[in-house]
């Protein structure tokens, strides 16, 4: 399926227009410190990471971004979306070992 370039910067102006994207907003649950508390903590800064990303990306489609910017905030995000999957390819393989073990 094509998709013409127009029709992707009018989906990229209608998301900067948004506030937030899509199921993202809302109230945060009060953490009590906790390993869950710190897993959403870190998952909440990956998001981030990857929305400034995508944001910088729509500035430089609109032309009104620094292309220093754009590269600094599309590497950061390239490289936090490889750390993350790192991280589940670790915590995948941990769990098969964990499989294996004998009873």
């Amino acid at each position: 399926m094509a998709i013409s370039f127009n029709n992707a910067v009018a989906a990229y102006q209608k998301i900067a227009r948004q506030d937030a994207l899509p199921g993202l907003s809302g109230a945060k649950p009060n953490g009590d410190g906790g390993f869950a508390d710190a897993l959403r903590q870190a998952t909440e800064g990956v998001i981030d990471t990857l929305y400034e990303g995508e944001r910088q990306t729509l500035q430089a489609a609109l032309g009104t971004a620094d292309l220093t910017d754009v590269v600094t905030a599309v590497n950061k995000a390239e490289l936090t979306l490889r750390t993350v999957v790192t991280l589940r390819d670790r915590v995948i393989q941990a769990y098969q070992e964990i499989l294996r073990m004998p009873i």
